[in-house]
């Protein structure tokens, strides 16, 4: 037995080894990956700005653009094409890696196509084909529809600190942070309604995380129906398909919550850095699978028990919600049918990958309106004209804190954000969706308010979701319950 010694001893021998000694590396290996995966961000800023958005060169490259380091080319021009006839972007092969390409579908924005893919493969690419909502949103009245008149304050409402508020939210001193719009609804009524220059009621810009929110609406409408479970199994076999069977495999003891919670235990993949290497950026950005990168990933914590913001866990959920549906065709068409018609949501745009997934981690394309809607949804307890949509249960489960938070300040539900325990001056029963680049829609039950910003943010963002909630609230009473 004496071969086992030098065997056993080795860890320990490591263990002791000085921090200075331990190894490290510094080349990132990645590098070429990361390129292409900018390209193909590039790719999609640019097609979803001129196609999606509607803006033209000099505003997406001031703005959409800003968040990247180093964009490809100009307004001017560069190393890039746009296709306005087959309405796609490619973005040229600089660095020794591919050219990457994006183009608008019908129905669901901007697809990234892979990098051995051309415009000749457009054809290929998702759409969802569904007739519009039926009448002229402009001739239908708010909420439901687009018409408005002249916005009159209630009684007891200070007008002077809701602009004050206002001007809060849009005159930053961090040139980071850019609000296009701030949007604020009291009674159901829209009582403030503001866009920055270049930006209109009909403009869509992209939510980023603030889709999460959206799916999980979704998905809460299918745990209605019966056709999804909190607390069961998501009910799928994880990749590699030379994993162990289900019912040996540790993660299938992962239920729709502990997605939801951001609690699944699975490996962390975008927090560890790699999200613009081999995370959930390949599919956002590089034409991967989103469904087949949630699902490939190892156990390493007892689900439920630590919190981990991943992209990946709520592509599951997403995923656990299209086994459901049953059908491509019931999964493209659940959303609009089910949530985006009925309460009046015209102009959103929910994006797949190239293989028809939805990725409701972060791609959807919508204006402010739209998104205030939804947050009144929510206010009204999940009812919309008489109908109930969405359960008072599903709103109070979104609205619990996640488990997992419970030592650190119970920040998190079910893909809302909440106030944390430690916040001041923001009633604790507020709300909110969060989305990179500042797309927020807080909703305050105990104000009757929706508060809806969206924003372009870059570099140093930082723009406080809470601290605007503060300054909006000093405008109006509680309300009466």
């Amino acid at each position: 037995m004496k071969f086992l010694r030098p065997v056993l001893a080795a860890p320990l021998l490591l263990a002791a080894l000085p921090a200075a000694a331990q190894q490290e590396e510094t080349y990132d290996y990645w590098q070429p990956q990361r390129q292409m995966v900018r390209q193909g961000q590039q790719a999609i800023f640019m097609c979803n700005g001129l196609f999606t958005s509607n803006r033209n060169l000099e505003q997406v490259f001031s703005q959409e653009l800003a968040y990247l380091a180093e964009p490809v080319g100009t307004a001017e021009g560069g190393d890039y094409e746009v296709d306005r006839e087959r309405q796609a972007v490619t973005i040229g092969s600089g660095h020794g890696v591919p050219k990457m390409r994006a183009a608008f579908r019908e129905g669901i924005g901007c697809v990234v196509m892979a990098p051995d893919q051309t415009l000749a493969d457009i054809d290929s690419l998702p759409a969802i084909d569904m007739p519009p909502p039926a009448g002229d949103a402009a001739k239908i009245p708010w909420p439901d529809g687009d018409l408005t008149g002249p916005i009159e304050l209630p009684a007891g409402v200070d007008a002077a600190a809701l602009q004050a508020a206002s001007d809060w939210a849009f005159d930053r001193e961090s040139p980071h942070q850019v609000t296009l719009s701030l949007l604020v609804v009291h009674g159901g009524k829209i009582v403030h309604e503001r866009y920055a220059e270049g930006i209109d009621v009909t403009t869509r810009t992209r939510t980023w995380s603030t889709a999460k929110s959206i799916a999980s609406t979704l998905i809460g409408m299918l745990v209605d129906d019966g056709k999804l479970a909190l607390d069961e199994p998501l009910g799928f076999d994880f990749l590699p398909e030379e994993a162990a069977a289900a019912e040996t495999d540790p993660r299938s003891a992962i239920t729709l919550r502990h997605a939801l919670n951001m609690s699944s235990g699975l490996q962390t993949v975008d927090n560890g850095g790699q999200e613009y290497a081999v995370g959930s950026g390949m599919s956002y950005w590089a034409g991967a699978s989103s469904v087949e990168g949630a699902r490939r990933r190892a156990l390493i914590r007892e689900p439920g028990a630590n919190w981990d913001y991943e992209n990946y866990d709520t592509l599951l959920a997403v995923y656990a919600m299209k086994r459901a549906l049953g059908s491509e065709k019931k999964y493209h068409e659940f959303p609009r049918k089910r949530l985006l018609d009925p309460i009046g949501m015209r102009s959103t745009l929910l994006s797949t990958d190239r293989f028809g997934d939805f990725i409701l981690s972060s791609q959807v394309y919508t204006n402010a309106r739209d998104l205030a809607r939804f947050g009144l949804l929510y206010l009204r307890n999940g009812v919309w004209s008489g109908e109930r949509l969405l359960s008072e249960d599903w709103i109070d489960f979104v609205r619990t804190p996640a488990p997992s938070t419970a030592g650190r300040g119970n920040f998190y539900g079910g893909q809302f954000w909440l106030v944390p325990d430690e916040r001041k001056g923001v009633p604790g029963d507020a709300y909110s969706t969060a989305g990179n680049r500042g797309q927020y829609v807080v909703t305050v039950p105990s104000h009757d308010l929706v508060i809806v910003r969206r924003g372009l943010d870059w570099g140093r963002q930082g723009f406080d979701r809470w601290d605007m909630t503060r300054e909006v609230i000093k405008a109006f009473p509680a309300a009466r319950r």
